[in-house]
């Protein structure tokens, strides 16, 4: 798609994110939120860049984050179930922390600040394996912590989309063309990062040139359509 519609077009969803955060009740944290907010089951959610002011018109806003659950037929994961595992434990032996290898987020930020600080020797086991023992949990726990810290002041709204599992739900659909519109992946760089943006600093080439802590999608073609689809179910989402 040339730059010029595809600009409209992310124009055209930013205005459509400004009227989702007025559904949203605002913008919310990770650090202000639990599992007793009425959090719909099934959804599509959008991080923003840390600098972003909740307050200030949508074209000043920077999706940095697009993910959704239940894809797969039979899952029963909720929305708050995702949420809770981005933000990581409130209370408890992991305090502040958070275990990266149950969210993909995580283990990208994770990376992501490990290589900006010159970490990686220091912690040599991120995002190694899928299963966590205790010593290893202890080992990992300062840089869960620096996870946490960043991930958790992170502004984000939700859309309620409460539609069936499987991979051709609206969630699917919602995620897949918003990541692919919003991607600057081999593409010219119409919706930019700041140059201080922490994806900049990750491994993975589709998160530090697409401007998103996505790496699924973030090279694929788009339906501009999914803009009036995503409009649709704001007026279904209520504050949590």
């Amino acid at each position: 798609m040339p730059a010029a519609l595809r600009e409209r077009a992310i124009d055209s969803l930013y205005d459509a994110l400004a009227d989702l955060r007025e559904a949203n009740g605002g913008m919310h944290t990770l650090n202000e939120c639990s599992g007793r907010m009425d959090w719909p089951e099934r959804g599509v959610y959008f991080f923003f860049s840390p600098d972003t002011d909740p307050e200030a018109p949508a074209c000043n806003w920077r999706v940095t984050r697009v993910g959704t659950i239940g894809l797969r037929e039979g899952s029963n994961n909720t929305l708050w179930t995702r949420l809770r595992r981005h933000r990581g434990p409130i209370g408890g032996q992991y305090e502040g922390g958070g275990n990266h290898r149950g969210s993909v987020f995580r283990k990208h930020v994770g990376h992501a600040l490990l290589n900006r600080y010159n970490l990686d020797d220091e912690c040599d086991t991120w995002g190694e394996g899928y299963a966590t023992p205790p010593e290893l949990r202890r080992e990992e726990q300062a840089v869960e912590e620096l996870v946490s810290s960043y991930v958790r002041d992170l502004p984000f709204i939700i859309v309620a989309v409460p539609d069936a599992t499987g991979q051709d739900s609206d969630r699917g659909y919602i995620e897949s063309n918003t990541i692919g519109l919003l991607s600057n992946y081999a593409d010219e760089a119409v919706d930019r990062r700041k140059d201080h943006w922490l994806g900049h600093d990750s491994h993975r080439e589709e998160i530090a040139d697409s401007g998103l802590w996505n790496v699924r999608h973030v090279g694929e073609e788009f339906d501009p359509g999914v803009v009036e689809t995503l409009r649709a179910y704001t007026a279904e989402t209520t504050p949590p």
